[in-house]
This record gives C-alpha cells, sequence and structure tokens, in this order.
C-alpha cells in the first residue's frame, strides 16, 4: 500500500482507538471533548509500540500520543516562544538573524499530545506559508540569512512534487549554506522513507549537488528507536543526509536519567546525533501534562550524562524562550546559570546570567532575578 493511502488509515476517531485501547464510556467522552479542540492522529505503525492498552498512560508511547483528560488544563499560552512577533508573512519567520523558517504544513503523520504548535497543527491556520515565491524573494533579499529550516506540521508528509519545488527555489540562492527540515516521520511513520525512492533520491542529490541537507527529528523514548525507524535513518545518512535529533523532556515519559541516557546513547548507534535536550514549553494543554520542573529536569539531564560518552553528551539542554534559546548550564548555591545560545537581539549572544533557583518553576518568566 503507498504511503499515503496507510495515511489515510490513522487513527482520529474515539471509535477508532477504542478498538486499540481499553476505553470507559467516562474515558471516550473525555477524549472526545479534546479531540473537538486538538484532533487526533495516530499512525498504524506509532499505535503498534504502545505496550499498555489500559485506560491509564502509563506506557510513554501512549502518553505522547493519545489524548488524556489532563489536556483540558489551559495553564501555560499557545505562542510561548514569541512565534507570532517573528512572523514576516504567513508562513515565514525570522528570529534569529542567519536563519529563516517557513511552516510549510500544519499536517502530521501523527499528532503528538506534546506539540509546541498545538495553537495550528491539524486545525485551520492562517499561519503556513501561502506564496512561496513571495518567501523566497524574502530569503533572496536578506543576506544575512544563511539557512534554512522547513517546519510546520511536518514537511515530510507533503507531496513528494512540493518537496522538490521547495528544493528547487531554495538551491538557488546563493548566500544559503544549508537547508534543514524539521520531521518525527522517522520516528513515527518511517514508511514514508523505507517506500518512497524518488523522495529519498530527490534528498540526496539536492545534498550532494546544490545545499546540504540536514534532518532534525525527535526521539524522545528508547521504545521509539525500532528496526523501521533505525532504517529510515540510515536510509537518510546513506543518501548524504545528516540526521540530527532533538529530545523534549517529558514528564512521564523520558524524565528519568536512566531513560534518557539508554536513548541518548542508541541515537548514536544508529548515527542520529543528539543534538538538544529541550525543556517542555508551557504551551496551554501541554504544560500540565508534560513539563518537568527546570530544577528537576537539570539534575535528570546532569545525572544521564555519567552514562554517556563523549559523542552521546554533546547536546545541550535549553529552552527555546521568546526571546532566544537559552540554554541551562548549571545551579551554583541558589541561582541558576543560563547562557544565551542564540538570542532574538544579537546583543545577548553568549550572554551569561542567573536567576533565583525555584524547584517548581518550569520556564524562564517563572523564576526571579537575581
Amino acid at each position: 500500500m503507498p504511503w499515503r493511502e496507510k495515511l489515510k488509515n490513522n487513527i482520529s476517531t474515539v471509535e477508532q482507538l477504542k478498538k486499540h485501547i481499553d476505553l470507559s464510556t467516562k474515558e471516550r467522552k473525555k477524549i472526545q471533548k479534546i479531540i473537538e479542540k486538538h484532533p487526533m492522529s495516530i499512525s498504524q505503525y506509532y499505535m503498534s509500540l504502545i505496550q499498555e492498552k489500559g485506560s491509564y498512560d502509563h506506557d510513554p508511547i501512549k502518553r505522547m500520543i493519545v489524548p488524556q483528560i489532563e489536556e483540558l488544563n489551559l495553564e501555560g499560552s499557545y505562542d510561548p516562544s514569541g512565534e507570532e512577533q517573528n512572523t514576516k508573512m504567513p508562513g515565514l519567520q525570522h528570529k534569529y538573524v542567519q536563519t529563516a523558517l517557513i511552516l510549510a504544513t500544519n499536517k502530521c503523520a501523527a499528532y503528538c499530545r506534546h506539540c509546541f504548535r498545538k495553537r495550528l497543527v491539524g486545525l485551520p491556520s492562517e499561519e503556513i506559508l501561502r506564496r512561496l515565491n513571495d518567501a523566497i524573494r524574502y530569503i533572496d533579499k536578506h543576506k544575512e540569512i544563511n539557512n534554512v529550516l522547513i517546519s510546520g506540521g511536518d514537511p515530510f508528509i507533503l507531496p513528494t512534487v512540493v518537496i522538490k519545488k521547495l528544493l528547487e527555489k531554495l538551491s538557488v540562492i546563493d548566500h544559503l549554506n544549508f537547508i534543514r527540515f524539521g520531521t518525527r516521520v522517522p520516528v513515527v511513520f518511517p514508511e514514508r522513507i523505507l517506500e518512497d525512492i524518488e523522495f529519498v533520491d530527490i534528498l540526496k542529490e539536492n545534498s550532494h549537488k546544490k545545499r546540504r541537507i540536514y534532518v532534525v527529528t525527535q526521539f524522545n523514548h528508547p521504545r521509539e528507536i525500532t528496526e523501521k525507524s533505525t532504517a529510515a535513518v540510515s536510509r537518510l545518512i546513506e543518501s548524504g543526509i545528516i540526521v540530527n535529533n532533538q529530545t523534549v523532556l517529558l514528564k512521564g515519559v523520558n524524565d528519568d536519567s536512566e531513560i534518557l541516557s539508554e536513548l541518548l546513547n542508541k541515537l548514536v548507534s544508529i548515527g542520529a546525533n543528539p543534538y538538544y535536550v529541550f525543556q517542555c514549553r508551557p504551551v496551554k494543554r501541554v504544560k500540565y501534562r508534560f513539563q518537568v520542573p527546570l530544577y528537576r529536569g537539570y539534575f535528570i539531564v546532569e545525572e544521564a550524562k555519567k552514562g554517556l560518552n563523549g559523542r552521546s553528551k554533546r547536546f545541550r539542554y535549553v529552552m527555546s524562550h521568546r526571546t532566544g534559546k537559552i540554554e541551562i548550564l548549571g545551579i551554583i548555591d541558589d541561582s541558576f546559570i543560563f547562557k544565551y545560545h542564540q538570542a532574538k537581539n544579537p546583543k545577548n549572544l553568549g550572554r551569561i546570567f542567573t536567576r533565583r533557583v525555584s524547584k517548581t518553576a518550569g520556564w524562564l518568566d517563572d523564576l526571579d532575578s537575581r
């Protein structure tokens, strides 16, 4: 069955879900209430990774993909990283001087419940790219931009012809050094990569002859590293694509130093370079369910590093704040030590600063200045 046909078999209704997971009548009603606000979509492949079929979400895979009552909690913001402030036109953001971000679609192969773009994924949105040529002209005009990140949604579920057109348009811009795709397809729907030879060939051709292509994916738990997902990563690497991984620290999923250490070591073993461990953003319907306090997160990460080798601990533990990408460097006495790894204001690049330690705060805005 072609990969696009397989996506049509995604689990998107409560009636379909209850064939896979035991749900009470009360739970079905609550899940229905949630998916009316934020749709559910689970690929058959990813559903097959769930081991715990009961109503509780102790299973880490289930927790990431199946709606639960905690999503009714509205604590947080739908845009904690300030994406609206950096939007130059629908579907194009320019926050960091050297990077342009294209939101190519509002669809994904599966809808993660911890998604930081919950405001638009699977929903009608005015934030998605509408006029590619306008975005190309903006990027071409701004010579300081040396790379483009194509995200969404998940751009890897776009038709191959659309991805080809995107790459053709971007590859002729002389001042671009590389192009990145942000995708969870290798994790939740590896069939897209394994079964579409033309798609991989297009990536290979562009990466070798035009602009280097990077794939930034998101493995969050060791059980996501399967024979199929490993094969998908290998297919990309064999085609000359560099694969980096950005893990999100998630309560009930990987907020355990041994699990995190196992994940990062396994990523290196399959060729996916650990790049960032992200502090979960305080997104509405996500924060309450998934965010780990910064204090606890720091010690989880540091303890995990004890089981890592040089390659698997090259990542940075960061939060993607509206002012920039902030690295959590350490704790001294009663102070968090932070550093701007990226900054919206270039004057902040590399700046080290402190905040008073809180054992419950999950975001910079929740911390008191010294």
